[in-house]
């Protein structure tokens, strides 16, 4: 926190992490001066740089005009898609929009693209108006999150804006669910009247807080409700069956003695914070996890699925939880002493079974783990901020918004340590990043915290420098790497008829570098099944008569030239 009376300088707040977001393989940063980064994979835009090259390392993203770059007071991640809100209250959107998670109707966008949409609707509150005359009111937007493949917005009144895959009820009668495309915010009516807080979403299944009355103060009691998918009954309504509208987790109804104050979702699981209400001691806290168990990532010693909110009994009982995260099959979760504990798949990483552990350290994590804070003289992430999780990753603000760590799957440079490995325990992240406006000196008279931090800092940024020429050099290498993916896979699509997955290298060159050809074609005729083979019969043929036909076009032009060139001789 800042010292009473003290004002930040500007270059102490654009190096100071306020917000983090992860996707399915990248990571989205917010600084104090509303500066947005973001690092990891790169495929279909989701980082927004303008290309969709893998990063490495933090970059700056640009939002708005080139004469007006606007800043940022929220971020937000889906799979492959990233959310900003800027202090104008616009919204910007990049990355994968098959379903219209960027609010509009159109494909990828690899740059920042704002959300038009937004302009020109107006307030809930506005569109009921019983006289019949609607009072134009604009929208102002004051939060965002985003989900697998679904976008959310909240506006000064409280009112829920959802986008992207959306789920419906499947009939007029409201029985069954399914999933249509929205390509324009609209809000969720079932909340008209009362205000949302926080919003959270898994791959198909959402979560909310919303306030028992009109208005919430805060503090004041919140109800969670949930809805969508609910295969593994990540929904905590006691059943398996799906819900196309919101619906009252019981558990945290009005009546609870707890109360709700954090929520995330994983794929097919979810987690809460809860303190008891009305109590004045934060060290209440606890998390309740519920939905599909088979990895141990919901932290009860079992893989069994939950149909219900159940508290996760083995973390410690008199603790404050400040921040939990999901990723596809992990959970994570911050105490504000810096404690953190993981659990889930492959030792609460998150990472797939093909993770090269040694010893005795494979296996799933079906209990929370501590994990401890390297290159650091405690164990503890001291001053922690927030955690997130990425599908297979796992990022950590502490040192008041100062550094960062990574750990969990690193493939694409999701670690954002300048690495492409796996990393098992905590990293640092290279914060700040190689930027010329964190090396300003600013004018104004420099605190002795201002200057401690400051010399933090400088000795970060001159063992920063000495990777700038490694970066350049990493940068030209994944431009020409991007190049050779798009190559193979558009080969791959042409004679396979699907597009081409990291799953289809063979072994030999996966594990060696060798790669023999003809043994391995002969291996993939060996191993295909009837209809491929007759797929690549006709891909054969068809390649066959277009080859034969570019024979005989070749043939024909030379001859018709030798008898040019002979007929200009004879004259």
């Amino acid at each position: 926190m800042e010292e009473s009376g003290t004002r930040p300088s500007a270059a102490k707040l654009s190096g100071k992490v306020v917000a983090i977001a992860a996707g399915e393989a990248h990571t989205l940063v917010l600084t104090g001066d509303g500066s947005v980064y973001s690092w990891g994979r790169g495929m279909f835009g989701r980082l927004g740089t303008g290309a969709e090259a893998d990063e490495l390392f933090p970059v700056r993203l640009k939002l708005g005009s080139e004469d007006k770059n606007l800043r940022a007071v929220a971020i937000a991640a889906g799979s492959y898609h990233s959310l900003a809100l800027a202090d104008d209250g616009s919204v910007w959107c990049w990355g994968y929009n098959i379903y219209g998670q960027l609010g509009f109707d159109g494909g990828n966008s690899a740059t920042p693209c704002l959300l038009k949409q937004f302009l020109e609707l107006e307030s809930p509150e506005s569109l009921t108006e019983e006289s019949g005359s609607k009072s134009k009111e604009s929208l102002k937007i004051c939060d965002i999150k985003a989900g697998g493949l679904i976008s959310f917005a909240i506006d000064d009144l409280g009112a829920l804006w959802m986008w992207g895959n959306c789920p419906k009820p499947d009939s007029e009668d409201e029985v069954g669910l399914s999933y249509v495309s929205s390509f324009t915010p609209s809000p969720v009516w079932e909340f008209h009247g009362h205000t949302v807080v926080k919003v959270a979403c898994g791959n198909a299944h959402i979560v909310a807080l919303v306030s028992v009355g009109e208005t919430y103060n805060k503090g004041g009691d919140l109800v969670c409700y949930s809805w969508g998918d609910n295969s593994h009954g990540q929904l905590g309504l006691g059943d398996g069956d799906g819900r196309p509208r919101p619906q009252i987790i019981e558990t945290f109804n009005e009546a609870s003695p707890w109360a709700v104050y954090e929520v995330a979702c994983g794929a097919f699981h979810t987690a809460l914070l809860t303190r008891r209400k009305r109590s004045c001691d934060d060290l209440e806290s606890v998390c309740w996890t519920f939905g599909l168990g088979e990895n141990g990532q919901l932290g009860h010693g079992t893989t069994q699925n939950e149909l219900l909110p159940k508290p996760v009994k083995e973390l410690p009982q008199s603790v404050s939880l400040i921040s939990v995260d999901c990723g596809l099959f992990h959970t994570s979760v911050v105490s504000s002493d810096g404690d953190l504990w993981s659990w889930g798949m492959e030792r609460g990483l998150g990472l797939c079974p093909d993770a090269s552990f040694t010893g005795t350290d494979t296996g799933d994590a079906i209990s929370p783990l501590s994990i401890f804070c390297n290159g650091s003289a405690s164990p503890k992430f001291l001053d922690p901020v927030q955690v997130a999780c990425g599908a297979a990753h796992t990022v950590i603000v502490a040192h008041n918004g100062y550094k960062l760590w990574s750990w969990g799957r690193g493939r694409s440079g999701v670690l954002g340590n300048g690495k492409t490995v796996d990393c098992f325990t905590p990293t640092i992240v290279l914060w700040p990043p190689l930027d010329e406006d964190f090396n300003q000196e600013g004018t104004e008279t420099k605190s002795e915290e201002e200057k401690v931090e400051e010399n933090k800092t400088e000795e970060v940024t001159e063992e920063n420098k000495k990777l700038l020429i490694a970066m350049e050099e990493i940068k030209l290498l994944q431009d020409k790497l991007s190049i050779m993916e798009r190559y193979a896979s558009f080969l791959h699509g042409s004679i396979f008829g699907k597009p081409f997955q990291e799953g289809d290298i063979p072994l030999s060159l996966r594990n060696s570098g060798y790669f023999d050809i003809a043994k391995e074609w002969e291996n993939m005729l060996e191993s295909t099944d009837r209809p491929n083979l007759l797929r690549l019969e006709v891909v054969y043929q068809n390649m066959l008569v277009s080859i034969k036909d570019k024979i005989m076009k070749k043939r024909v032009q030379e001859l018709v030239k030798e008898f040019l060139q002979s007929s200009t001789s004879s004259n």
